[in-house]
């Protein structure tokens, strides 16, 4: 008795795959089409739902030999137009390319449920050697190998396409000392010929020149991470020479000019950091850090107009994906997404390039510059600055107080003193109520192990503390300031008032144990303090000599030396205070005394210790004893007359 035609298993079985073959087609026809015009996002989403339910209509018949090239092509496509619909960042594991090996096996009659995905590309490519599933399976694991470079397995990836080549391309692998040994497997492999019949919508050839260039950039990273700087310069040189679009490439420009600057070749790094902005100018990154290697050369016109050329650029709308490639749906920037890129390529707020040039610019001696960008600044601060701009301490922001502090320098050194005042005020005002009346600070504190119940209170007792000497620093540097401001604007009481009330606040502080040597990790917010306190002693006492009360002055230097023995300024005005209570032998010797001393050691004590605040480099040039030649002479005039007499 004859069949009845289409009712044999095998010939509908037949039929489908041949359907299924021609919508495969179809659909890759269709993002051919797609992406060079401007629906391809749009498709991407179709094509990835679609691939989807046919990949699932294949896997409805039991996994047979003669249909796995289709359903392992269907698989690759189907995985990429996932990635492409996302258009994000690869992550995770590929869980659908695990399924397509174990259909493999389960048509060659063997199992592989219990073992790990490297184990099962390791038993599929040395086990199964049908030809026709060659070129698939080197197309799927070339697509594995992209999940393992953006998890990080750099070992996976090796292991992988040495399973996939064969012992000629192990031959042409076999790199020689300096030659990475990754890119030497990746470039020997074979990609294997793209058959006609079953079209991918990313050809292996592209795909193993991304995981190439995405090798090579993310291995330049680790090394730049590591501190091997010539090992990452060459590395990152290879990607740069690669298959990627314009924005990775400015960023692996970017990073070669980082790498170039911790070498320490700055020029070589300028020129990187150019070629960058050359190739794509909304790599801001570049701009960031070229005016930091400016700042590093000393070259402040360059800096400046840099940090100006950032602003601009960041209050501008970029262009949205003007950089990238819709070609591809596997691309480098989706599989290098590391936290040392990130950082980076971390792009500043733009109050924080404002902050930036406002500071380089009073740095600089730039005084009318410097308070155009402060008011600027402080004005943004309206507008919910502190919700904007990163917590994390990658931010270049000091603490708001300091940029209040800062403000107020840059206005006492413009003469608007009035203005200076009114900003000091407002620092004083809002720490009042943050500072306890005493603030104690010992010589040693027990520090508990990390482990012990007690070390997690022990450091935050230890912040604490360290916030209230913060708040301490803040307040006294705001009355320091008003003191200075007061005593330009000609009125010395008011200006020892204000003196006065920072003295009395630095009170609260006390030190204890037998050097007076506070525990280390508070030394640097101790040593402000002990610098406000000298600064506001030596203020108070110039006021006091403005106003005729030469013994309070004399008072305040003498303390003022006990402070810090041999400051310059305060022996000097010391010299002055004795000379003026006609304590004329003692201001000779403390005078002969002071010019005895070398300039080194001068510098040495005006410069002891950290570096100050930027808030106080004013305060600090303030109280620099004026050279006065009337005093000078009339002590050497005194002298000569004393050494006749005694002879």
């Amino acid at each position: 008795m004859k069949r009845r035609r289409g009712t044999d298993p095998a010939e509908r079985e037949r039929g489908c795959l041949r359907a299924w073959a021609v919508h495969s087609r179809a659909l890759v026809g269709r993002w051919m089409t797609a992406r060079c015009g401007g629906e391809a996002r749009q498709v991407r989403r179709q094509q990835r739902d679609e691939f989807g339910e046919l990949l699932l209509s294949i896997r409805g018949l039991p996994a047979a030999l003669p249909a796995l090239p289709l359903e392992l092509t269907v698989l690759y496509n189907s995985l990429l137009s996932t990635v492409g619909a996302s258009d994000s960042a690869i992550k995770g594991e590929a869980e659908g390319i695990r399924q397509g090996l174990l259909r493999v096996l389960e048509a060659c009659g063997a199992c592989g449920q219990d073992l790990g995905t490297e184990e099962l590309w390791q038993k599929v490519l040395q086990e199964i050697t049908v030809e026709e599933l060659q070129a698939p399976l080197h197309c799927l694991g070339a697509l594995q190998a992209a999940w393992w470079l953006a998890a990080g397995r750099l070992g996976s990836v090796a292991g992988l396409f040495q399973l996939l080549s064969t012992a000629e391309d192990l031959g042409r692998a076999h790199c020689s000392e300096g030659q990475n040994k990754l890119l030497s497997l990746i470039k020997a492999w074979r990609v294997p010929p793209e058959g006609a019949s079953l079209p991918l919508v990313q050809s292996a050839k592209d795909l193993k020149e991304i995981l190439c260039t995405a090798a090579a950039f993310l291995q330049g990273l680790q090394e730049l991470e590591a501190g091997n700087f010539p090992t990452a310069l060459s590395l990152l040189q290879e990607a740069a020479g690669g298959f990627c679009s314009k924005k990775i490439l400015a960023q692996i420009y970017t990073c070669l000019g980082c790498c170039a600057q911790r070498m320490g070749k700055p020029q070589t790094a300028l020129q990187y950091l150019k070629r960058a902005l050359q190739v794509d100018f909304q790599c801001l990154p570049a701009l960031s850090h070229a005016a930091a290697v400016y700042h590093k050369l000393g070259e402040t016109d360059a800096e400046l107009q840099a940090l100006t050329l950032l602003y601009e650029a960041l209050g501008k709308n970029p262009p949205a994906a003007a950089s990238s490639s819709p070609y591809f749906l596997v691309r480098t920037e989706l599989l290098v997404h590391t936290p040392v890129l990130t950082s980076l390529l971390r792009h500043h707020h733009p109050s924080e390039v404002k902050y930036l040039l406002a500071q380089r610019c009073l740095q600089d001696g730039r005084v009318a510059d410097a308070v155009e960008h402060y008011l600027d600044f402080l004005s943004l601060l309206q507008e919910g600055l502190q919700q904007q701009v990163p917590l994390d301490g990658s931010s270049a922001l000091p603490r708001i107080p300091e940029v209040f502090l800062e403000a107020a320098s840059a206005l006492e050194q413009a003469g608007r003193h009035q203005d200076a005042i009114t900003v000091c005020e407002e620092v004083i005002s809002r720490t009042t109520d943050l500072i306890p009346r005493v603030l104690r600070v010992e010589e040693r504190l027990e520090q508990p192990q990390c482990s012990s119940p007690g070390a997690e209170l022990a450091g935050g007792l230890l912040s604490q503390k360290k916030e209230s000497l913060c708040c301490l620093a803040w307040r006294a540097a705001g009355y320091l300031h008003q003191g200075w401001a007061w005593a330009k604007l000609g009125e010395s009481k008011e200006a020892v008032t204000q003196f006065s009330r920072c003295l009395s606040d630095l009170l609260r502080l006390q030190l204890h144990g037998s050097g007076v040597k506070p525990v280390e990790n508070l030394q640097a917010e101790v040593e402000v303090l002990q610098k406000i306190r000298l600064l506001s002693l030596i203020g108070r006492g110039t006021q006091f000599l403005e106003l005729g009360r030469h013994k309070e002055a004399l008072l305040d230097f003498q303390h003022s030396l006990q402070i810090s023995p041999g400051d310059p300024a305060a022996a000097s005005y010391l010299v002055q205070a004795l000379w003026k209570l006609n304590r004329k032998q003692e201001a000779a010797a403390q005078w002969q005394k002071l010019s005895q001393s070398s300039p080194g050691e001068d510098g040495q004590q005006r410069g002891q210790g950290r570096p100050l605040p930027l808030y106080l480099v004013s305060c600090l040039e303030q109280a620099m004893f004026p050279h006065s030649e009337t005093l000078a002479r009339s002590i050497q005039d005194y002298l000569g007359t004393a050494a006749q007499d005694t002879s």
